[in-house]
């Protein structure tokens, strides 16, 4: 930004998919491994499917007018213990797993990382959505149509 050149950089949160390291893959594993899980429940952002960013990417690309910073996520919000409980249940009903492990819901503080992590990381996207008619669904909708994906 600083050069002068022009840019475009978009910004996102909590980003997941079927391909690479992920808190859905992670939980997905996870829930065949073990009968109870402790998950974050003190952290508020929003799930992001990479198709869905790869999209909006694509079409931003193709404009030679799409310039500046941006904040591109999905829609909704929740915490990654109800991520992590809708992760469960999507895949449950999809018959990608046998059971669902218990979640209990945990602070940040009972399960300390080495870098710490924001209590909010929503990210605002009005501005993309004015600027270029963007706007991503809900993270919910898009969590159903990664995990179809998958069978």
């Amino acid at each position: 930004m600083a050069s002068g050149c022009r840019y475009l950089i978009l910004r996102t949160s909590w980003v997941f998919g079927l391909h690479g390291a992920n808190f859905m893959k992670t939980m997905l594993r996870l829930a065949r491994e073990k009968d109870e899980l402790g998950i974050i429940d003190d952290q508020v952002g929003t799930p992001t499917w990479t198709r869905h960013l790869a999209d909006a990417t694509a079409l931003l690309a193709a404009r030679p007018d799409a310039h500046g910073l941006y904040h591109l996520a999905s829609g909704g919000e929740t915490t990654w213990a109800g991520y992590a409980e809708a992760i469960f249940a999507e895949a449950l009903r999809l018959d990608l797993l046998d059971k669902t492990p218990h979640v209990r819901r945990i602070t940040s503080a009972d399960f300390p990382l080495p870098a710490k992590r924001p209590s909010n990381s929503r990210l605002d996207c009005s501005a993309l959505s004015r600027d270029y008619g963007i706007a991503l669904p809900d993270w919910r909708i898009a969590l159903v149509d990664c995990l179809a994906d998958a069978i």
